[in-house]
């Protein structure tokens, strides 16, 4: 079974924002790595693969079954990317953040 993973307009303004920061703070030392924000973007994108076959193996968030939330490794940390199973063909992402960050925006 696939999934069609959606993503909304907040969570691409998260991964433009998270990117963004990356590049800032490489940007800011003298020897920092601007693939590191490449990286990271592409951690997101393997996460999102994962939610087109597996996304029931993500953690609930609250007390739906179908509010999830995904786990990407990056780095010390990574990020978490709330999303809804909507039916047995669709995922909706709602929302990617740093797992630093307190909530979602």
């Amino acid at each position: 079974m696939s999934f069609r993973v959606q993503l909304t307009q907040v969570t691409l303004g998260d991964i433009d924002r998270l990117f963004d920061f990356i590049l800032e703070r490489e940007l800011q030392h003298h020897n920092g790595d601007l693939n590191i924000a490449d990286r990271a973007l592409q951690a997101i994108q393997n996460g999102i693969f994962t939610l087109q076959t597996t996304p029931f193996t993500c953690r609930k968030s609250g007390t739906s079954p179908f509010l999830r939330e995904l786990v990407i490794p990056f780095g010390h940390a990574g990020y978490v990317a709330l999303f809804e199973i909507v039916d047995s063909n669709n995922v909706v992402m709602a929302a990617v953040r740093h797992q630093l960050e307190d909530d979602y925006h």
